[in-house]
């Protein structure tokens, strides 16, 4: 089996001068990259690497901005041998203390031998070394002191020494800055699930994928990024930051590169339905798309129905609309739906899942929920749902997701102590909940995000979607956690929502309809709503709700 540096060194050989991104910045003309560019960029990283008496297998973490210092950082650190790890810069989205301190922790747990960054950052990279005084970095590299070779010599490609099973990178959980859990993934698992994967969605040589997701995140990194690269598909490429403020960039770019693919999280079809303005899509043609694919949180029916409804009138077709249910530990895909057929809609009792764990199914009721499918497995991956005591539970029955497949993890980095909690018997346990109907998975959330209240288990994604349909409140910026109850031995249900009013009266209007609607369509007696300020609502760097980082700022400006 090749490594993925080998496949590098093939495309540069076979087709140097094949487009492969066309990178996108906001006010500036569209800038293509070849393979030639690529690697030449990528082969002066490696050299640097070289000077700064980095080792093959060490770990080199990548801190930039979107640009192509990036990309060439990324594959130049895969030729050299070295194992690159990007995480991301500090935002506005992101608080400065955490940060830091995430990042200081990531030092000393993954003791990279290198940091690349960009010149702006270059003293919080150094604060964070300074606070991890054991490690063995050696080098801290500026992205605008390193030139691509003038031409490629490949002398400092130690990566075409590696072993397919030799680590190629390391992903971090999602959303998180830093640390405890850098899951490495070989070669051998991630080609695998190229592989699969590409199966799984029919890819062509002329399918072009459209892309804004961060590529410290699985989904832009494999999906958006990696898969691209080595399968040779013209990558479009824009800043997530781009996107942030002018979602319609992002329909634009898909008709104009005539777009066949893109992974979404659920959030953004709604961020789209939203903010896309009628006037930044005049002429814009989006019937190219064969699969916009929403990953990486629980699908929401509503929300593939809210963006259908906004852009089919630009030749968006009803059968683009696709789900997958992917993680970093199994390196991207574990299930797919949408490409070949309709994604399957499973209308169910919302308050039967709650109180009983059962999926079953009811055709219209105040209390249906329609249930998207994530799809079946891919090939050489399989899924079962299991119980607290890892017994198999059969359809219907709701549990624990876990799988196992030729792509999994080799293990989180330097971290044997949690590698060993997260498999039983040879299947991975995800820390999700889901449940199997005719052989499909429907994923309903995180595991550690559940409330329980009474006995009765309280799923915050269904309540803060009946929130979010409340008027005054800001769609998507609700969020929804527990809090222990010392009197009454029980969680009780907090949910926090934004609303642009200011007004008193107002703000209590939006609660009173908020407790009401949650109260009347789920088995939540919902008592507990505070109506905040735009912008409270903490989001992850990936754009997911951090419920428990909410949870701790609620607790601190309100009290329990």
């Amino acid at each position: 089996m090749p490594t993925l540096a080998h496949l590098l060194q093939s495309s540069y050989e076979q087709v140097p001068d094949r487009i492969s991104i066309t990178l996108q910045h906001s006010k500036q003309a569209d800038q293509p990259i070849t393979y030639s560019d690529l690697i030449r960029g990528g082969m002066g990283y490696a050299q640097a690497f070289h000077e700064a008496k980095i080792d093959a297998g060490d770990v080199v973490v990548l801190i930039l901005q979107h640009g192509d210092s990036l990309l060439y950082a990324f594959y130049g650190s895969i030729l050299y041998g070295a194992i690159p790890s990007i995480m991301p810069f500090l935002t506005e989205k992101l608080a400065p203390e955490k940060y830091r301190h995430d990042l200081a922790a990531l030092i000393a747990v993954t003791k990279p031998s290198a940091i690349v960054t960009y010149p702006e950052f270059l003293e919080e990279v150094k604060a964070a070394v300074a606070a991890s005084p054991q490690n063995p970095l050696r080098a801290i590299l500026v992205s605008d002191q390193i030139k691509p070779m003038d031409a490629v010599d490949f002398k400092f490609a130690k990566g075409l020494e590696r072993s397919p099973d030799d680590i190629v990178l390391l992903q971090h959980s999602s959303g998180t800055t830093g640390l405890q859990k850098g899951v490495a993934l070989s070669h051998r698992a991630v080609l695998n699930q190229l592989q699969s994967y590409s199966e799984s969605i029919r890819l062509k040589d002329d399918d072009v994928i459209v892309s804004w997701l961060p590529l410290y995140h699985d989904m832009g990194l494999i999906a958006g990024f990696v898969m691209p690269i080595m399968k040779r598909i013209h990558l479009v490429l824009m800043s997530p930051f781009d996107w942030v403020r002018a979602p319609a960039k992002l329909m634009q770019a898909v008709s104009k590169y005539r777009g066949t693919l893109s992974w979404l999280p659920n959030f953004a079809y709604n961020f789209c339905a939203l903010r896309t303005r009628e006037r930044d899509l005049e002429g814009v043609d989006l019937s190219s798309w064969r699969a916009v694919i929403n990953c990486s949180e629980p699908t929401r029916y509503e929300s593939h129905q809210a963006f259908l409804k906004k852009f089919s009138q630009y030749k968006l077709k009803p059968e683009a609309l696709a789900t997958c249910y992917a993680m970093a530990e199994n390196v991207f895909a574990v299930t797919q739906a949408g490409i070949e057929s309709a994604v399957t809609v499973d209308p169910i009792d919302r308050l039967a899942l709650q109180s009983e764990g059962i999926a079953r199914p009811l055709a219209a009721a105040d209390t249906t929920v329609n249930m998207l499918s994530n799809g079946r497995p891919i090939s050489n991956c399989k899924v079962k749902i299991v119980d607290e005591a890892r017994n198999d539970l059969p359809e219907r029955r709701l549990g624990e997701v876990a799988l196992q497949s030729d792509f999994m993890l080799t293990g989180y980095y330097h971290r044997d102590d949690l590698t060993q909690t997260v498999f039983h018997n040879g299947w991975y346990l995800t820390g999700d909940l889901g449940y199997m109907a005719n052989g499909e998975l429907y994923v309903t959330g995180r595991k550690k995000d559940l409330i329980i209240v009474g006995g009765k288990n309280v799923y915050p994604q269904d309540i803060e979607e009946i929130a979010s349909s409340v008027e005054g409140v800001h769609s998507g910026r609700v969020v929804a956690f527990g809090i222990f109850n010392d009197k009454e031995g029980t969680e009780d249900v907090v949910m926090v929502v934004e609303a642009d009013t200011e007004d008193e009266d107002e703000r209590n209007r939006i609660a009173d309809d908020v407790r009401q609607k949650v109260t009347r369509t789920s088995d939540v007696a919902l008592r507990n709503v505070q109506v905040v300020d735009a912008k409270w609502v903490l989001k992850t760097s990936s754009g997911k709700t951090s419920r428990a980082a909410n949870r701790d700022k609620y607790v601190k400006e309100f009290g329990e």
